[in-house]
């Protein structure tokens, strides 16, 4: 799977699975049933892969800044069936890492790691519609079971902040310890 492989995501019917080889640039796919390698992709530095609710896109966060310092920081939507590239989003803050959806999958909220801030993009319009400061060193996005925030781990603040992404507002702070 390469060289560095970075995370492991099964495909939004459940059928392959994909590993994310970031500084190789390629996806490898994986018949889950064989455990074998089907077929390798070339995507520009998938660091993270997603599938939107409704399994109409795959979305690559890619996270890569290069030798020449040009960014290629962002979320990559392609359409899941042909892998047809649709629209590459760039996000202005570095670090781009993981992502969640709103319940009914129309925004997701992305953290940056680098940046201290998570910011929410528009699935349909595939565009930034604002964000946040949290401080720190943001990383995993989970929405909360009641649907109404997401709850941010941030290894910066040693804690997990509570995001209302309909308001983009830090609503809380829950301390967990380094």
């Amino acid at each position: 799977a390469g060289a560095a492989p970075e995370h492991i995501s099964p495909d939004w019917d459940l059928s392959t699975l994909y590993v994310s080889n970031m500084n190789g640039a390629t996806l490898t796919v994986i018949d889950p049933q064989t455990e074998q390698p089907t077929e390798t992709m070339n995507v520009p530095f998938p660091y993270n892969l997603f599938f939107t609710p409704d399994g109409s896109k795959a979305i690559v966060v890619a996270d890569y800044l290069g030798i020449d310092m040009v960014a290629d920081n962002g979320l990559y939507f392609y359409d899941r069936e042909t892998w047809e590239l649709i629209k590459f989003v760039q996000v202005p803050w570095p670090g781009v890492n993981h992502l969640d959806f709103s319940p009914d999958g129309s925004y997701l909220l992305v953290s940056c790691e680098s940046a201290g801030a998570v910011v929410k993009i528009d699935v349909n319009a595939m565009a930034i519609v604002g964000s946040v400061d949290l401080g720190g060193s943001p990383l995993d996005v989970r929405l909360a079971p009641a649907g109404d925030v997401f709850f941010v781990a941030n290894q910066g603040t040693h804690g997990v902040d509570i995001v209302d992404a309909e308001t983009l507002t830090h609503v809380d702070h829950i301390p967990t310890g380094p």
